[in-house]
């Protein structure tokens, strides 16, 4: 375990970004042969088969007599139409697996004057070089000299520093006069209203003038400008729906160059394709990626967009749109903003502080209006619920999605499916089981998970796992904040809510001219206004009694696994989901509940590509009448692999994430070499592949020439877990290594050095070598299994004995004797927080 982020290897090769290499036409590649910018090629390489992939087809372009790097000199627009008339055979506009040209193309060189002609083979190369003249397009470049190096790049490079240089800046809006053009748009309007429309909040009078000057100065936008009223309704939310719009976010002044002074938008991240909005839990984990990508502004001001969400929307939102009004979605901003404070520099230590305790205060609020408060809150067991207030039906979903649902009742009325839709949306026609059918729809919708056979027609009843844990976190974090930030008490305004203890906190009424000295960075408050006081121990207390709720409701002991509960049947339900490792990812399993999970429910959710998201049993059986969800077995996703490495390395189980991880990585760089470098919103990990047929399809994979987006959280596990990756692993991953030869590998690379353990012993310790020779199967410290002998090892194979010795003594240390910064004040046993703090001495 380490006391520092994780953060990816750096790569191995010098290609540079496209905005370097093809905007200055003079530009000269230094990059030399693929060959020389690698680093030597090891036994243990040799042993595990494991060579990039660009090693792996040099021989398909490279002459050996070669001692310049290659370049090819290229006619762009003619070589486009050469390749995608010779090798696009489906006209999907990218070079894949299952196009049937010939997959070679021939390229004159640089050097020569394109006299001496090479091939370029296979279709990781060709779809490399249409993606190439596509940028050179970009660029205004009708010819370009070409690095071979860019071609046969090693996969995981490639797209690692397609992520960083690329698809984050492809993701990014802001809103403002620069950006609402197309942060407007909105694949999702079905109305016959598709003008664009920004709603501005109640009381933002400086914002509602800057974008009605916005309307005013472009009229080619055709921006209509609304104000939201004070109170926002369910039935006001469900008038609007014919008129959608974007929400206004955060903005900051600006001085233009005139010197006169402006508001601009906080850029933040959307997750893609018809998703062109700025969702709730996809920013946690887009953030994940921009922070290990060194996006710290990008992150920060993902969590200011979060904060002012909290502040004039009540609620952190599904995603900004007018339609979402009613809807949150799972919470992570207490992690998320503690992630960006630790890398906030040094040198403004007063500004972070202020800038935390804003943040803080919005996190408390969030957590006792929405989340402790009805109809989320189950006063009986004392956890919450996903739980949407609204009226109708859900408006962004596609048009035909609830006709499986219509079609009974409308038949009894013996009116269409979309006569009885409008009836029933404008309340002409009252149906309560359709009431309560949508109350759980938009509950499911909350949760992030929609749709999954574990949450249909229940959702708004259940205590998840996965929300509870979350909230747990929020517990903690905020009072380890509060303890080791704030002096250990905390001020904020009185938030009502359904938890009863909040009165003893209350302290005195504030009077006029008094200030908030936290959460309202010294401004005036208003007239009497009520604040509390918060505590440490207050919110270790909430903790420790969610956590002792868990266990009683949720944890099964036989199973060996947390399970959701359902409060209305009061029963603890049967479905096996992946999410039961939120709890290792909160700190909330103590350490026999983590080693339970791990013998039992590991193995339930393992699969060759990663961690699927619930098992086949559980699912059901699927038929013309019950398809499948894709929050269901066989899918896996982004959010559910990131949460459970971490979880597992909380715990120690390093092996276990290193292992699923792979399993992840190899699933999107397989897909990422045989499909034009797609990069998609999930997978089917059990036949790993994105082609999905499953509801709402795939996002991420209708693009041409290249990809400019990838999908948000898709991206950022990549980057995250490149962190994961030994060096072993990451060649492996290179050379796109079936994950089942690549662990088999490891076991008998452990199994060798197992052996080898005696004679290693007896060396010199000033030897750096080990080597084991035997003949025969004999040797000085006895028999050796015949499918080992006559191996000869000159350097540490990773995955060696000895570290997996380590590694399991650290499962069975107690968490206590894991050092913790609140020691015996941090509930049961724990552990140890290395991926989410990273502590300052002078900021504790």
């Amino acid at each position: 375990m380490t006391g520092s982020a994780r953060l990816p290897m750096p790569p191995l090769t010098t290609v540079v970004p496209a905005n370097e290499y093809y905007a200055n036409a003079n530009y000269v590649s230094r990059n030399r042969t693929v060959g020389s910018h690698m680093p030597p090629i090891s036994v243990t390489d040799c042993y595990y088969n494991v060579l990039p992939i660009c090693m792996l087809t040099r021989n398909l372009t490279e002459d050996d007599k070669a001692i310049k790097p290659r370049r090819f000199l290229i006619d762009v627009e003619e070589t486009q139409r050469l390749i995608l008339e010779q090798e696009d055979t489906d006209g999907d506009f990218q070079i894949t697996v299952n196009d049937i040209g010939p997959k070679v193309i021939t390229l004159g060189t640089a050097d020569s004057a394109g006299f001496n002609k090479y091939d370029v083979r296979g279709t990781y190369m060709l779809s490399n070089l249409l993606q190439e003249l596509s940028l050179a397009q970009d660029y205004g470049r009708k010819y370009v000299v070409l690095d071979e190096a860019r071609l046969n790049e090693n996969p995981v490079d490639r797209l690692s520093r397609m992520i960083r240089h690329h698809f984050w800046d492809g993701l990014t809006r802001r809103i403002d006069a620069e950006g609402l053009e197309i942060i407007s748009n909105d694949p999702k309007n079905r109305s016959n209203n598709t003008a664009p429309r920004i709603y501005v909040p109640h009381g933002e009078s400086e914002v509602l003038e800057y974008y009605k000057g916005v309307s005013a100065s472009k009229p080619s936008l055709r921006l209509e400008v609304e104000q939201l009223p004070k109170e926002i309704t369910p039935t006001y939310v469900q008038s609007i729906n014919e008129k959608p719009g974007i929400l206004a976010l955060a903005m900051t002044k600006h001085m233009e160059e005139d010197g006169s002074e402006t508001l601009k938008g906080i850029p933040f991240v959307v997750p893609g394709g018809r998703f062109n909005e700025m969702y709730g839990w996809d920013s946690y984990f887009e953030s994940l990626g921009l922070l290990t990508d060194g996006r710290l502004e990008l992150a920060k001001g993902m969590v200011d967009n979060f904060v002012y969400e909290i502040q004039h929307y009540g609620k952190i939102l599904n995603a900004n749109r007018s339609y979402y009004l009613t809807r949150t979605q799972p919470p992570f901003l207490t992690d998320m903003m503690l992630k960006v404070y630790d890398r906030l520099p040094f040198s403004l230590e007063t500004e972070n502080k202020q800038w935390l305790a804003v943040t803080l205060a919005a996190a408390i609020k969030e957590y006792l209006t929405v989340w402790m408060s009805q109809p989320r809150y189950d006063p009986v067991t004392g956890l919450s619920r996903f739980y949407s207030e609204g009226v109708g039906m859900p408006p962004e979903t596609e048009a035909t999605h609830f006709d499986h649902v219509i079609k009974p009742f409308a038949d009894a009325m013996g009116l269409s499916i979309e006569a009885y839709s409008k009836m029933y949306n404008e309340g002409i026609l009252v149906e309560p089981e359709l009431d309560t059918y949508f109350k759980h729809d938009r509950a499911v919708r909350e949760s992030g998970h929609d749709t999954t056979y574990r949450l249909d027609n229940c959702c708004a009843d259940l205590a998840t796992i996965d929300l509870n844990a979350l909230l747990y976190k929020y517990e903690i974090d905020i009072a380890e904040t509060i303890q080791t930030i704030f002096g250990d008490s905390f001020e904020t305004p009185y938030f009502n809510c359904y938890d009863d203890t909040l009165a003893a906190q209350e302290t005195k009424t504030t009077e006029t001219g008094g200030q908030d000295k936290s959460a309202n960075g010294g401004q005036k408050t208003e007239p009497e206004e009520r604040m509390m006081m918060h505590t440490s121990e207050q919110w270790f207390e909430r903790a420790r009694v969610r956590q002792e709720r868990l266990n009683r409701y949720c944890w099964n002991e036989e199973r060996g696994m947390f399970f959701d509960y359902d409060t209305r049947l009061e029963t603890m339900c049967t479905y096996e989901s992946v999410t039961t490792f939120y709890a290792m990812w909160a700190g909330c399993a103590d350490r026999d509940k983590a080693d339970r999970m791990m013998t039992k429910a590991l193995p339930l959710f393992e699969v060759k590509g990663g961690l699927v998201s619930g098992t086949e049993s559980s699912r059901g059986f699927i038929t013309l009448a019950r398809p499948n969800r894709q929050w269901d077995f066989p899918f896996g996703w982004a959010p559910h692999q990131i949460i459970s490495w971490i979880g597992f390395e909380k715990y120690g189980f390093m092996e276990e994430a290193r292992r699923t991880c792979y399993r992840w990585l190899y699933t999107i760089t397989k897909s990422f070499v045989d499909f034009n470098g797609v990069v998609p919103e999930k997978f089917d990990v059990v036949d790993m592949t994105h082609k999905v047929q499953v509801e709402y399809g795939n996002v991420g994979v209708d693009f041409k020439f290249i990809p400019r987006e990838g999908f948000g959280w898709m991206n950022a596990s990549y980057q995250v877990g490149l962190g994961y990756m030994d060096r072993g692993l990451r060649r492996a991953l290179g050379a796109v290594m079936d994950p089942t030869k690549v662990f088999k590998s490891r076991s008998q690379t452990s199994l060798l050095n197992a052996y080898a353990a005696p004679v290693n012993a007896s060396k010199s310790d000033s030897s750096s070598d080990v080597a084991v020779k035997t003949a025969g199967g004999e040797s000085s410290s006895g028999k050796v299994d015949k499918n080992i002998s006559n191996i000869t090892i000159k350097e540490e194979i990773p995955g060696s004995s000895e570290q997996q010795q380590q590694q399991q003594q650290q499962h069975l240390h107690p968490a206590e004797h894991h050092h913790h910064p609140v020691g015996h004040q941090s509930l049961v046993e724990q552990p140890l927080d290395v991926t989410t703090r990273l502590r300052r001495p002078h900021r504790t």
